[in-house]
């Protein structure tokens, strides 16, 4: 689990995990676990500022306003944030880029036949 907090903040997993941090750059759910990720920094810091003084009204829209912004940023450098993430594992750069690619290419084509087969006559074909 600590190894996991420190892979969320960008530490460097040791070698033995690169198949894992590929996995995590790569899979379905890849945007869904990054989004997971960045909240291991911008949680802690909201509470933070929950605890400033002032009314709960100031509190509460420091705290909205600073997520929102904080996750707007990170989701809008997302895929270059994991292109990074797996160079510094020491894959080579575009490589979650092109496996997500290819992975969607082959979702399309299965996709695509489905919709041949049941829609689409062989004379249209």
């Amino acid at each position: 689990m600590l190894r996991w907090f420190g892979y969320a903040v960008g530490v460097r997993l040791p070698e033995r995990f690169n198949d894992w941090a590929l996995h995590d750059a790569t899979s379905k759910h890849w945007r869904a676990r990054f989004v997971l990720q960045r909240s291991i920094g911008i949680v802690p810091l909201c509470a933070v500022w929950l605890l400033l003084p002032g009314s709960i009204w100031l509190r509460l829209s420091l705290v909205l306003m600073a997520a929102l912004v904080a996750y707007f940023y990170s989701c809008a450098y997302m895929e270059e944030s994991v292109e990074h993430r797996l160079g510094r594992q020491g894959f080579p750069h575009h490589t979650g880029r092109r496996i997500r690619a290819e992975a969607a290419e082959a979702k399309n084509a299965e996709a695509t036949a489905r919709y041949l087969a049941r829609y689409r006559t062989p004379s249209e074909g």
